[in-house]
Order: structure tokens, then sequence, then C-alpha cells
């Protein structure tokens, strides 16, 4: 057998083969949790794929808004090749100066006050886990509820799911973690008479992007600010999805501090990684030694893969462009004959038809050179990489209407 370090150059398998027989091999060796795989993609650059046909895709989904600075950007490959030649993984019996780089780095974006602190995870359902376990943790004097909203999405683990509201995720595997109640997004009336004594914790999504970009009013997160507080409950902001710059600010409940926030998607461009932050002493000490953990949170490159992230973002400006381009794509897409409604903030846009063509439009757009999401029969999702420029946007609008043509020719077609 020959000596893998005489043969890196070489891929670790043959890569060789039509995207047909790449699905085949698939659908004989992979668990059908995700239904069938629209293509097979095997190279990305900046914002766009190829797949094994040599096809090249515009990516505006970025990984379902993980693909922050798009595929093989070269400081982040850089940062973890460099990383893995240094240190790959450690126990958390130990630390390094990434893991600790980072805390230090979050903290002082979000704003924390002393004695916050952070939690690594490699996901983020599994930093909304750590948040469900930091709200039972507060769960004294009769705190038994935890509030979550209606339309909800926050992962698939048994916790996660407790909080997620759509019930063909649920209903499989009840009965969840109880105590967990949903009330309508964005009606503060509704959430002002829901939380008292009784409830633990809020959780909420500053936007819901599984929901369809679902913006709540203006106010919504301030006045659940002020109810919690009142109440003596924990505030918990799930930014996995909005965080790390996809709406043009570092996080999209800027301006109204949480008691705790999670992480992930964007934060290491790729490379697994979550967190959850703690806002100040009192939430930061609920959880104690040996009450969570994890094997490979906070490992050495997934740190760097983050460190370098939000290092890109803030030197190259990356902010002031999903703002622009954002903006450039929402009011384009609001021309477009057959768009009833466009939604979001930054590079994290929902887009309602007059149809139910949205499953049809995602394979036209495929057929097209389009990588885009369907959150619903009426709705598409747009969740490029960050570093997505307003001439590549303008390729998409300029697409965009024939797209809808064909995915209605398609639908009238199945009829």
């Amino acid at each position: 057998m020959s000596n893998p370090m005489t043969t890196a150059v070489s891929p670790l398998i043959d890569t060789a083969g039509s995207g047909s027989e790449w699905l085949a091999r698939y659908s004989d060796s992979l668990m059908n949790v995700f239904g069938a795989p629209q293509r097979v993609l095997v190279r990305g650059e900046g914002c766009t794929v190829w797949d094994a046909d040599g096809k090249a895709y515009l990516d505006l989904l970025g990984g379902i808004a993980v693909n922050a600075l798009g595929h093989a950007h070269p400081f982040v490959t850089s940062a973890i090749a460099g990383q893995l030649n240094t240190l790959g993984h450690i126990s958390n019996f130990f630390t390094s100066p990434t893991q600790v780089g980072l805390a230090e780095k979050l903290l002082q974006l979000v704003q924390a006050p002393a004695g916050s602190k952070a939690f690594f995870s490699n996901s983020g359902t599994e930093a909304i886990e750590a948040a469900f376990k930091l709200a039972r943790r507060h769960s004294t004097g009769g705190r038994t509820r935890i509030i979550a909203m209606d339309r909800a999405f926050h992962g698939r683990t048994m916790g996660a799911l407790a909080l997620t509201a759509k019930p063909a995720y649920r209903e499989p595997f009840a009965p969840l973690p109880g105590g967990v109640e949903h009330i309508p997004y964005g009606d503060v009336e509704a959430l002002r008479a829901a939380v008292d004594a009784t409830v633990a914790a809020v959780f909420i999504e500053p936007i819901q992007g599984e929901a369809g970009v679902q913006v709540p009013p203006a106010g919504f997160l301030e006045a659940a600010r002020e109810i919690t507080r009142d109440a003596g409950a924990l505030l918990v902001f799930d930014e996995v999805q909005t965080g790390i710059g996809r709406t043009g600010r570092w996080f999209a409940s800027e301006g109204v501090l949480p008691d705790a926030m999670t992480l992930a998607k964007g934060l290491g461009s790729g490379f697994p990684i979550g967190g959850l932050i703690t806002f100040g002493p009192e939430v930061s000490a609920l959880l104690a030694p040996g009450q969570h953990g994890t094997t490979f949170g906070g490992n050495p490159v997934a740190t760097a893969a983050a460190l370098a992230t939000l290092s890109v973002i803030d030197a190259d400006g990356i902010l002031a462009n999903v703002q622009a381009t954002g903006n450039f794509l929402r009011d384009g897409l609001r021309g477009v004959d057959g768009v009833t409604e466009v939604r979001g903030e930054g590079l994290l846009i929902g887009i309602d038809l007059a149809q139910e063509l949205a499953p049809a439009a995602v394979q036209a757009a495929l057929d097209a050179g389009f990588i885009i999401n369907a959150t619903g029969p009426a709705t598409l999702r747009l969740a490029p990489p960050l570093i997505l420029t307003t001439d590549q946007a303008a390729t998409f609008l300029a697409a965009f209407p024939s797209i809808l043509q064909a995915a209605a020719a398609t639908t009238i077609g199945q009829s």
C-alpha cells in the first residue's frame, strides 16, 4: 500500500463518473433522510460551484447561509491548513489560542457585558441544545415553561425539535421534551400574555429563515426584551442563520441585548462550528462544570476557521457589500412579474410567488445555472455567499423571469 503522505496531491477517491452514476451510488449507500440530491457537486470557487458533469452554477444558497465567504476562500483555507499543520484536535481538558481568541472576538462583537462567556459546539442544533439546557437550569421557583414561536425552526435533535414548530418534523418523534409552548411570531400582545413568572425562557429567531424569511414588526425584539426582563425569564436569540453578517449587520438583533445567543452556519465559512454566548455573570454561571460538554466543539481548526472568517468580513468591508447587493437584489426582484412580495435584510431574502411554483422554480433555476431554495409551495429563499457582487446578482435577475416561466410550464404540464 502506498504511503498517503507521498500521494497527497492525488484525490482520496476517484471522482470520475457522471452525475447520474454518482446519484445511483448515493442511493445505494446513504440513508434517505434528505431525499435524492439535486446535483453532485465536485468543486467550488467564490460564488460558483461545478457539478460532476462540468456544469457551473451561481450559488445563491451558500449551503443554506453557511458559505459566508463563498467556496475555497484562500485566506480561510490557508488558516485551516496552517492550524492542521500545527495542532488539529485536542480534548476540552485543554484549550488553544484560537479557542480563546475566538471567544474574546465574539464577546467583543456582540458588545457583551463583563462576565459574559462563550461555549463552542459543532453545529447550530448543538448550540440550541446548550441553550435549552441553560433554560432548564433557569427553571427554578416554578419556572417550568419555555416559549417559542409559531413557524420556528431551531433544529432536529430532541430538545431543538421541541422548540421547532413544524408538525411534520415533530410528530414522528413525540413525545418531545415537555413544557414548550408556541405563540404567534411578532405578536407582542400574545407574548405579553404568555410570559409570566412560570416561564424560564423565550426563544426567538430575529428573522425566521426556514419559515420563508419572516421579518418581525418593528419593535418586537425590544418588546420581547422588556417583557422577559420584567418576568425574570431568559431571552434567547437564535442567530444561527441570521448572524455573522448575513443581514448586513454582524447580528440581526443588534441593539437588543439578550440573555443568550446561538450562532453557527456562517461562523466557520463552511467548516462546522456553532456557539452559545451567555450575557452577564448570572446567566453564564447557570451551566456548571460537568453539566454540558462536547468532544469536538471549539477545536483548534474550527476556531481558526471562524477567526479567519471574522477577519475577512471585517477587513474586506463585507457588511457594506451585503447591504448593497441585498438592496440591489430585493429591488430587482420586486419588479418581476409573478412575484407578490419580497422580504428580508441583507442577503437573506424571501420571495413569495403568485402561484405555487417554488419547487418547480428551483429545478428550472438549476437548469439555468442557479442554486436557489424553496421553503414552501409558493416561497423561495436566497442566502448566497456574502461576497456576491451586484454583477453576479444581475445575471440572476435577468434570468429569473424565464425561470418562473419554465416553472409554470412544467407545473401546467404535470397537472
